[in-house]
């Protein structure tokens, strides 16, 4: 994709362009998920934070996330332009330029970086300023339109969010910013996969290899299961760090549970229902694999200012 081939005359670029539209560049929906799961990764370190450390080093990261979100609009304008989707975007529907978007990427990202390594540490710096590499270029620019594991690969780039906030915190990286890493990592597959089953005509309308695309839904449905069978041990697993303990235990446990009982219901879904149904159990399930990641880290947070200590809880990881 080139910035020529977009600029002409595919985009009428108003003179004019609304702070709203640049905000919605920077993709809102995932910086707020970002910013949570960062913000989870930082409070329930076990050290202490100033406030001001803590609230700038929350705002360099969403920025960072930010960044990529606009690198990833400006190189997939072309697709999003195609997609029902994603027709709306700042960059298919003539709010802003190609070359913009671009700009304003790139000039994020150095800032953020930049100020994260000021404030924070230059491990974190250094986990954000990859994690912006790997959104915008591994995945964006080569895994998306490549290979149907797409998302399963790209999904490291949204699972480093709370390894950043505990780095930033921390200095270091332990078992627990691991975990908490592939909480994320096992979750992102069967969460878009989910998404991809009633969305799939807009991907295969714009060539992008989804697995609902190349494998058919009934291999996507079975992977999700599979997927959502290795999700619970490593969610589950949590509980028995240093940031676990009973409430998280009895979270993780029930969202396990209903989230894999959900997943073999997708596994057993006749495609024809599906479809006559608009695709309502698998939607269900999208919004609630949402519900289940903010749940599991909200439990972590809890468990990190809820004293727990009159209750003698295993610590084995």
């Amino acid at each position: 994709m080139t910035d020529a081939s977009l600029n002409a005359g595919s985009y009428d670029i108003p003179n004019q362009t609304e702070f709203d539209d640049y905000f919605a560049l920077l993709k809102p929906r995932v910086m707020s998920l970002v910013v949570f799961t960062a913000s989870v990764g930082m409070l329930a370190a076990p050290v202490g934070v100033h406030p001001i450390i803590a609230f700038a080093s929350i705002l360099f990261i969403a920025i960072g996330a930010g960044a990529s979100g606009a690198l990833n609009m400006w190189w997939d304008a072309d697709i999003d332009v195609v997609m029902k989707r994603t027709a709306g975007r700042p960059i298919p529907s003539g709010k802003i330029s190609p070359h913009e978007a671009r700009n304003l990427g790139l000039w994020l990202s150095a800032f953020s970086v930049g100020m994260l390594a000021i404030t924070a540490n230059f491990l974190s710096a250094g986990l954000l300023a990859f994690t912006i590499f790997f959104y915008a270029v591994i995945y964006t620019m080569w895994l998306k339109r490549w290979t149907p594991q797409n998302i399963v690969i790209g999904g490291a780039a949204g699972a480093f969010p709370p390894m950043i906030g505990w780095v930033a915190a921390t200095g270091g990286i332990s078992v627990e910013a691991v975990l908490m890493f592939f909480l994320i990592f096992m979750w992102t597959p069967p969460h878009f996969w989910a998404l991809a089953l009633f969305m799939n005509e807009d991907y295969s309308k714009a060539g992008v290899p989804m697995l609902t695309v190349t494998n058919g839904k009934k291999s996507t449905r079975l992977h999700i299961l599979a997927y959502t069978l290795l999700l619970a041990p490593v969610a589950i697993s949590l509980s028995f760090t240093q940031l676990g303990g009973p409430l998280y235990f009895c979270a993780s446990l029930a969202l396990n549970l209903w989230f894999l009982f959900g997943a073999f219901k997708l596994f057993a879904r006749d495609e024809t229902i599906a479809s006559d149904e608009n695709y309502k159990l698998e939607r269900k399930f999208f919004f609630f694999s949402l519900v289940y990641l903010f749940v599991h880290f909200l439990a972590l947070l809890c468990e990190a200012f809820v004293d727990f200590s009159f209750f003698s809880w295993p610590v084995v990881i």
